[in-house]
């Protein structure tokens, strides 16, 4: 579960509050001193980006733009004082604390959904994905499609180390690994690597589609959203036994 700082959002609110005062003091000499009318526009855009960010970065999803923009009135409009103290309080008719938990709560609810719709869709795609390619399932849930069946030369033990060429994809085809040659040892791995390269034999080639809970599970992982059913195509070029030393 994803939590935001208050602090991020604190920081969001001081930069708008600070950009409030239209009011240029001091004599012609000092006032030179002021940005240019570029870079305010430019400081300006770079602003709307970074508050962009924040809410594409974090999964707030679809928001209300006109409370967006009236939530930043407010604040322009506001009397100065940082936002953490009383003033704040004061204006916005709410604690910091409580703004907080509300945010998170927002949040929490879009990371539940998410993970529940990744689910969905996933366990639809892996079963739309064995009926149409005549594939095969394992018992915990992967389902999988051998174009090469290789040797007879099988990884059998969680510490045998395989080579392969993979390209890692969702289920609506983003790439998000891609790799060639590369060895690890099958206890390094997620479970659905560790279990569905012993299914293949060397120089063969697999692809696996792997529940989220034998993946990244709840948590996800970089590009990976939380639930996510993932897809491999997997050429697996060598097997090397262990070894015990």
């Amino acid at each position: 579960m994803k939590i935001v700082k208050l602090f991020a959002i604190a920081s969001a609110a001081v930069l708008v509050m600070a950009c409030g005062s239209s009011k240029v003091e001091g004599s012609k000499e000092v006032r030179e001193l002021l940005p240019s009318k570029g870079q305010v526009d430019t400081t300006s855009y770079l602003l709307g980006v970074n508050f962009g960010l924040i809410i594409t970065q974090n999964g707030f999803g679809d928001l209300n733009m006109s409370q967006i923009r009236k939530g930043m009135a407010d604040a322009l409009a506001a009397k100065e004082g940082q936002p953490m103290d009383s003033v704040f309080v004061k204006q916005f008719k709410i604690d910091p604390s409580e703004m907080n938990m509300i945010i998170n709560g927002y949040l929490q609810k879009r990371t539940a959904y998410e993970g529940a719709l990744n689910k969905e869709k996933g366990d639809k795609f892996r079963k739309e994905f064995y009926t149409k390619n005549n594939a095969d399932s394992t018992a915990t849930g992967i389902v999988y499609l051998i174009q090469d069946s290789g040797s007879d030369k099988h990884a059998y033990n969680d510490r045998d180390t395989v080579k392969v060429n993979y390209r890692g994809t969702t289920i609506d085809g983003k790439e998000f690994d891609k790799n060639e040659g590369i060895e690890f040892p099958l206890n390094r791995v997620i479970k659905g690597w560790t279990e569905g390269m012993k299914l293949v034999g060397e120089g063969g080639k697999i692809t696996l589609v792997i529940p989220a809970e034998l993946a990244y599970g709840e948590r996800g992982a970089r590009e990976i959203g939380a639930n996510s059913t993932l897809i491999f195509d997997v050429d697996l070029l060598e097997v090397k036994p262990y070894v015990e030393q």
